[in-house]
């Protein structure tokens, strides 16, 4: 509980800005494996300690937020895992990701209430992930090992400490898929240390949509 309220106090110790996504409620785990869940506290900021395990928390977005273009937020890891190869199956640990997911505009409105699972199951879903972890160079598109139309694009390489970010997300999307992006209605946030068996203490907080 100490360290979940060191983590907390790190974050908010960072300005506020408009337009933020709360992480105190909506939020809800689904679990990538039946015997495999990380710890996650939702509140101000969500905090999470992965040990040996992965899973996503993962929370839908109102209507208003589907047109965003850009994310800021603010993370710290207390605790990390190895660097690891992001491009490789089942050996791509990372500290903390966080998931932006597209879908087309025309079927965003009667896909408004699917899960996570469902959405990545779709061929025509994208998806984001922006990575602290892994050992490769900040900003680099790299495929997923796992399909479905996502890619990882790393922030930060494997370590420890407390960073502000900032990322464009429709520009990321055309290096990444080309085109113009859909409409974002889902974010998640994932720890992942089961390949490594190591143990991840991370927080994520002020995250805003623009």
């Amino acid at each position: 509980m100490l360290r979940h309220a060191t983590l907390a106090l790190a974050l908010l110790a960072t300005p506020l800005a408009a337009g933020p996504v709360s992480f105190a409620s909506g939020w809800q785990e689904q679990k990538l494996s039946l015997f495999s869940s990380n710890d996650y506290n939702f509140g101000n900021t969500l905090s999470m300690v992965s040990d040996g395990s992965v899973s996503i928390a993962w929370t839908r977005l109102p209507q208003g937020e589907w047109g965003a273009n850009a994310a800021s937020w603010a993370w710290t890891v207390e605790q990390s895992v190895p660097p690891t190869d992001l491009s490789r199956k089942g050996g791509d640990d990372r500290n903390i990701s966080v998931y932006f997911v597209f879908v087309p505009e025309a079927v965003a409105p009667s896909l408004a209430g699917a899960g996570i699972r469902s959405l990545l199951g779709r061929d025509d879903v994208r998806v984001i992930q922006y990575a602290w972890g892994g050992n490769h160079s900040r900003g680099q598109v790299i495929k997923s090992p796992y399909g479905r139309g996502g890619v990882t694009i790393p922030l930060r390489q494997a370590s420890t400490g407390s960073h502000s970010e900032s990322v464009d997300l429709a520009a990321d999307y055309a290096r990444a898929f080309g085109g113009t992006k859909g409409a974002l209605i889902g974010m998640a946030v994932s720890g992942d240390s089961d390949d490594t068996d190591s143990v991840i203490r991370a927080a994520i907080g002020n995250m805003t949509l623009r």
